[in-house]
């Protein structure tokens, strides 16, 4: 099995991460990082700290010239980072030494790279902002359809009282259209540039070092903290953070849907489902699987995150290498999470007559709380539920239905309304309504 599933051609179909995966390539990280350094460069020709001839040279030739990741590995393995090794292919590539000598002028390694990162980042928020969206509509659309759909709701795994499938929708659709409408304040707590140099002080980047990490901002269309970041990873924090709520909000929707589709209940459909491979007769809910194996897998990856979140002094290698052994499998587990998600609601549908066979196959027990406040108004409270209780206790010792006993005992209240699943919703229909007109609005 591969190390990362996500860089297996094995697992690419059970966990893909279509177009975000390329974002963590080596090769996206290079071609990232040489931007950055033609930015850089063209910056502080703009204001005069290297030659402008030079500025535009380098600039220019940073998104024209070709670096081999794999030749980097050597003066990385030694090195701890990528740049030292990037800067000295990129100055052999560029052969003009006259140029070459103003690369990487006043910054560090982690400026270079973190930055690198804002870049992928802010095209993998883009990706998930556009596959979230589409989420989120479609959720709208089943919770529209069915808000008076009746249906069991369940409480530690039994039946509780009616609710309709339409505002379990609607559940699950909550927090993911809190996630896409916290997006553009994610981006400006996250897509930080860094300019700082050797130790976060910006001295050698000169007087202006403010207004070159300004100017490399606006030129990379990132935002300017203004101040160094190095030892504070707030950025990298605040997207953990967001990611692993997106993944566990798609989790909950996952496991919700393996407990309705076990055997016995069977109240959805998911329109895509796995085989066994010795029992015929399985049809396994491999996407809502994935989509819980994922949430724990982030929940854990943002947990390690979080315990480097604030390296010692002013730099921590051992923090920085957590965080690069982390960070990439979290965003990739939630972008994969996102998309399978996206792809299984196009085909999602509830099983109504499964469904109502739950509210009315049971005994009419689910109705008892609605049958003690009906009997409390002929009574008062506290003996309406010990008389509920009572008779809900016989219907479990006998078989009998709950309906029948609660007429025969009580023939004089008018019952009828109290066992018709319609009529025992609650607010359940109006929050499936509501979400929609949230998500309409939006």
């Amino acid at each position: 099995m591969a190390a990362s599933l996500f860089d297996s051609t094995l697992y690419a179909r059970l966990f893909p991460t279509v177009d975000v995966g390329r974002l963590f390539a080596d090769s996206a990280e290079v071609r990232a990082m040489m931007l950055v350094e033609g930015a850089l460069a063209k910056v502080q020709g703009e204001l005069g700290v290297i030659p402008q001839e030079a500025a535009l040279f380098l600039h220019r030739a940073s998104m024209e010239i070709q670096v081999d990741p794999s030749g980097l590995a050597d003066a990385t393995g030694q090195n701890g980072v990528s740049v030292p090794g990037l800067v000295a292919a990129m100055r052999k590539l560029l052969e003009a030494p006259e140029h070459a000598q103003f690369l990487h002028w006043g910054a560090t390694s982690q400026d270079i790279m973190d930055t690198g990162l804002m870049l992928r980042i802010r095209q993998m928020l883009g990706q998930q902002e556009a596959a979230l969206a589409a989420l989120v509509v479609r959720l709208a659309d089943l919770a529209e359809e069915h808000a008076e759909t009746p249906m069991a709701a369940r409480t530690y795994g039994q039946h509780a009282t009616p609710t309709s499938f339409g505002a379990v929708v609607a559940n699950w659709g909550a927090p993911l259209l809190g996630l896409l409408q916290e997006m553009d304040g994610l981006r400006e707590r996250v897509l930080w540039v860094q300019l700082a140099g050797a130790s976060g002080t910006g001295a050698a980047l000169g007087a202006s070092a403010p207004a070159q990490r300004a100017k490399l901002a606006a030129a990379l269309g990132l935002n300017d903290p203004g101040r160094s970041w190095h030892s504070d990873r707030s950025p990298i924090l605040a997207l953990a953070s967001w990611l692993s709520r997106l993944a566990v909000a798609l989790g909950k929707m996952g496991d919700d849907l393996i407990l309705m589709t076990q055997s016995g209940i069977e109240e959805v459909l998911l329109g895509q489902s796995g085989g066994s491979s010795t029992m015929p007769q399985k049809q396994n809910p491999v996407v809502p699987s994935v989509l819980l194996a994922l949430a724990r897998h982030a929940v854990g990856l943002a947990a390690t995150l979080q315990a480097v979140g604030m390296p010692r002094q002013e730099r921590d290698g051992s923090a920085w290498f957590t965080e690069w052994l982390t960070l990439p499998e979290l965003c990739l587990s939630a972008s994969s999470a996102l998309f399978r998600a996206k792809d299984l609601t196009e085909t999602l549908a509830p099983r109504a007559e499964q469904m109502r066979a739950a509210l009315t196959g049971g005994q009419n027990l689910i109705h008892a709380e609605a049958l003690s406040f009906r009997l409390a108004e002929h009574m008062p409270r506290p003996e309406a539920q010990a008389a509920i209780k009572t008779l809900a206790g016989e219907a479990g010792k006998t078989g009998a239905d709950l309906a029948d006993l609660a007429r025969a005992a009580y023939p004089d209240v008018p019952m009828a309304d109290v066992f018709a699943p319609e009529s025992q919703m609650g607010h359940a229909p109006e929050d499936a309504r509501a979400f929609v007109r949230r998500v309409r609005g939006a």
